[in-house]
């Protein structure tokens, strides 16, 4: 029987040329646009070494045992940043004047600007989580023991940090200036000017004189809006310097492997 021709082999498939900005022509629109963020975070980082800061800031080792104790310094930096920015949307309304401004620009917030209210519950009540977080990170640093040595100033600088933030909250709690707001503010600055030595002086600074005068609102807005939050800045850098460089402890129940047992373990 004869033998039939084999059949003609299939032309091959001619490869499509690359498309404009890919390399190969095998990457899509998303690649494209990944590889163009890499080139743009290579060229800054070419410019500015910020990858080595970056590496030794963030990938670091911990202890064995870390749990989520461990959270609540980060909870409360985020509960200082939603105060920060719902502080700045308040202050773009928020008129410091005795002679009814400051509570009707209050008003005005609550009643009348989209989301207003809102944001400024946000405000309200992110004081008092950030107060309650601070006593919580703090608490959690002492029992667990991380105020020893070699981390003595950043248990320093967490106090610090603890006084800035009641006073904090002290003096944006005078802003509204409504009834409340005036009879809280004026027993407390009394009771501060009872304090020994620098109490009277305490007390003439707070108020801007002798009494409660006009100066007094915007002295307090001025100590919550920029002083305040500028040094909590400035320690929180500091603070986060020294737990990267120092690391954090270990819990007081994670027992320490002894010489021996290392040995065993090699072995």
């Amino acid at each position: 029987m004869p033998k039939l021709p084999a059949p003609p082999l299939p032309a091959p498939l001619k490869t499509p040329p690359p498309r404009p900005g890919s390399g190969n022509g095998k990457e899509g629109p998303l690649e494209d646009a990944m590889n163009a963020g890499i080139s743009v975070v290579d060229w800054v980082d070419e410019r500015t070494s910020l990858s080595g800061a970056a590496r030794w800031l963030m990938f670091r080792k911990v202890p064995k045992g870390t749990n989520w104790f461990y959270t609540l310094g980060s909870a409360t930096l985020f509960a200082f940043l939603n105060q920060a920015v719902t502080g700045v949307f308040l202050a773009m309304y928020y008129r410091p004047e005795p002679s009814g401004g400051a509570y009707e620009s209050i008003r005005y917030v609550t009643n009348d600007v989209f989301l207003g209210q809102f944001v400024r519950s946000m405000h309200k009540w992110g004081a008092t989580v950030m107060v309650v977080l601070v006593f919580l990170h703090m608490g959690r640093t002492f029992f667990f023991g991380a105020y020893k040595y070699p981390r003595e100033l950043n248990w320093v600088i967490g106090v610090v940090l603890l006084i800035l933030t009641m006073a904090m909250g002290f003096t944006g709690y005078l802003l509204p200036f409504d009834q409340r707001a005036f009879w809280a503010t004026t027993v407390g600055v009394n009771i501060n000017g009872t304090g020994p030595l620098l109490g009277p002086y305490l007390s003439d600074f707070l108020y801007g004189g002798a009494e409660f005068n006009a100066t007094t609102l915007s002295r307090f807005y001025a100590i919550h809006m920029l002083i305040i939050p500028g040094l909590i800045v400035a320690l929180i850098g500091a603070h986060l310097y020294l737990v990267t460089k120092l690391g954090t402890t270990a819990p007081p129940w994670q027992k320490a492997e002894t010489r021996h047992e290392l040995r065993e373990t090699e072995v």
